[in-house]
């Protein structure tokens, strides 16, 4: 292996610039060598700003394909939309590159399926980017329920809930191109949370509903501007009612946008046999429980200050998983999100679509 691992950026749009190009950039055991996206001047801007000297640029929708080629490359970062995440995953592994593919894992369970054949086949490593798991709630709380603090946890909700916040650029509205709505962009982080740190990935069956209530509606006080009706083609809310195997019951909610003022997004509630715990907000963590014939409330201090004029110098989740990734590939160990995992969130996702097409509740 090369002094530094080689990376390749497939998609150089929103999450690319917003997480994983800078945090990428942050480690010097890791360079940036080629950026590809369907509009040259976001590959240019990309390899100009984290690109190594050598660093080369694509475009064009089949252009991935000239990047696979280059046989120093190791790694590559699959940002696309969603659409893409099977089909661009499934050739790098073919071509010998460990991947890291932005959630969600796919648009449909037999995708995701796919995705996980092939780094089984190849034997090459495949990571998901859930980043919630990285945080220093997340952490805390699946270190308890590995301790046992809960007992056994038989109730859920995974929350992923704004009040207003539709995005208007980019792909999000069209349903060809994602496969969905909040459900499957923001309700996938909130239920992988859920599902780790139940450990439990054996659904039974799930019943669902999808609203386009408020899609049709202007002067929407979204926070980035109003969106278009007739471009607004997927659900603006999303439910979902999960039994597992053993009898363990999760309620998923998301929306971009509905009417109600306790937002909160990418979050669980856990309740077990003996505590539970709950995220006010994320980054905020309740253990709660009794002890002494007395009920409690842990509040665990999870800021890295405690200095007056010093904020601490906490690991961003984006930075971590980055790192932890590097470090699985390098030192040829398991990611912390392991390809089986996120194939069940898929799964579950792509239950609560049909429960709620059909009216039925959806066995798997």
């Amino acid at each position: 292996m090369a002094e530094k691992i080689r990376i390749g950026i497939i998609g150089c749009g929103g999450i690319a610039e917003g997480k994983h190009m800078p945090s990428l950039a942050k480690l010097p055991n890791a360079e940036m060598v080629a950026f590809c996206d369907l509009i040259a001047e976001r590959a240019e801007k990309a390899a100009e700003k984290y690109g190594s000297a050598d660093a080369k640029v694509y475009v064009g929708e089949d252009s991935y394909k000239k990047l696979l080629e280059d046989k120093t490359i190791e790694i590559v970062h699959v940002l696309t939309h969603n659409t893409m995440h099977c089909p661009i995953t499934c050739d790098a592994l073919e071509a010998g590159k460990h991947v890291m593919c932005e959630k969600p894992m796919a648009v449909s369970a037999s995708e995701a399926q796919k995705m996980v054949d092939a780094a089984k086949k190849t034997g090459k490593k495949l990571s998901i980017g859930y980043q919630g798991r990285h945080r220093a709630d997340s952490q805390f709380l699946k270190a308890e329920a590995e301790a046992g603090t809960f007992g056994d946890i038989y109730y859920a909700k995974a929350t992923a809930i704004r009040r207003r916040a539709v995005p208007t650029w980019g792909v999000f509205l069209d349903g060809e191109k994602q496969g969905g709505g909040p459900l499957i962009d923001i309700g996938t982080h909130a239920l992988d949370l859920t599902l780790w740190t139940m450990d439990n990935y054996k659904p039974k069956f799930c019943v669902g509903t999808t609203f386009h209530k408020l899609n049709d509606q202007t002067k929407s006080g979204n926070p980035w501007g109003d969106w278009d009706p007739e471009k607004f083609t997927v659900e603006d809310s999303a439910f979902g009612f999960i039994v597992m195997e053993n009898g363990a019951t999760i309620y998923l909610e998301a929306s971009w946008a509905l009417n109600i003022i306790d937002s909160k997004e990418a979050v669980t509630t856990i309740c077990g046999t003996k505590a539970g715990a709950d995220m006010p907000d994320q980054g905020s963590l309740r253990i709660n429980g009794v002890k002494n014939d007395k009920q409690y409330v842990l509040t665990p201090a999870l800021s890295a200050a405690g200095v007056a004029f010093y904020e601490g110098s906490a690991e961003s989740p984006a930075d971590r998983e980055a790192r932890l990734w590097i470090d699985a590939v390098v030192n040829d160990k398991a990611p912390l999100v392991l390809p089986e995992q996120a194939f069940v969130v898929t799964q579950i996702l792509e239950g609560i679509y049909k429960s709620a097409e059909t009216g039925k509740p959806f066995y798997f």
